[in-house]
Formats: C-alpha cells, structure tokens, sequence
C-alpha cells in the first residue's frame, strides 16, 4: 500500500529530473516505472489509472463534473477518463485566469482578487478574449 501511494505522489507532482534519474544515454527514466518495479507493488496499466486515482488526482469533484457534463442534451454517456480531463482541465484554467488577474491585484497592492482584476485580465490577454462580456 505504501508504495502505491509514493507512486500517485510521483503521478501528481512530476518535476524535474535528478541527475540519478538520467540514464547513461541522456536520457529521462520514468519515475512511475522506477516505482512500481519495487516488489510488493500491484501493477497498473500505464495508459488506464484508476477511478481511485482519478479522485486523488482531481481537485474538484469528479461527481459535479460529469453532473454538469450530462446536463448538456448532446451528452448521453460521460466515462470517467472524460470526466477527469474535463476537470483537470477546469483546474488548470481557474489556475491560470486566477494567476493573470493576481496581477492586477497586486498592481492595486491588494491580496484579494476583485471583479475587475478578472475583467483587466480578461481585456489584457487575448486567449481570454471569448470570456468577453460573460461577467455582465
């Protein structure tokens, strides 16, 4: 059990390779290879993580998520790989809006973000040019 979990930590939190990590050759090894060789550990497929994983990995509920997914009529079966995309997805673009509109927080040497922090990111920043007008 225990070396289950170093893996879905060396999962969730990938960084930059050691040096011990590089190969004669150059090049990366894989650290979710490195760890689940160690004897005692159960298995997985590379390319198919569990639904358990999928959970730890996820910060917003898996659950809410494929709600809001079928509540589109285009939608009629949702799987659990789609929905971990979708909500990892989610996360990284509220990082990322969150991160750009800090900055003009913090131009009004505030720590708290406003609505017109998200509007001035918004205007600024052209991959955010379809969320024009949304917040009125």
């Amino acid at each position: 059990m225990m070396c289950c979990q170093r893996m879905a930590a060396v999962v969730a939190a990938p960084a930059a390779p050691a040096e011990s990590e590089l190969d004669r050759s150059g090049t990366e090894e894989d650290p979710r290879e490195a760890v689940s060789e160690e004897e005692g550990c159960p298995q997985q497929q590379a390319g198919a993580p569990s639904s358990a994983s999928h959970s730890r990995l996820a910060k917003l509920p898996l659950s809410r998520i494929k709600t809001l997914m079928k509540a589109d009529p285009d939608v009629t079966l949702a799987s659990q790989d789609s929905v971990f995309i979708i909500a990892k997805a989610t996360e990284l673009f509220v990082e990322t809006i969150a991160k750009d509109a800090l900055v003009y927080a913090q131009q009004g040497k505030r720590k708290t973000l406003q609505r017109k922090d998200l509007d001035n990111a918004i205007d600024a920043i052209d991959e955010f040019a379809f969320l024009e007008g949304t917040l009125d």
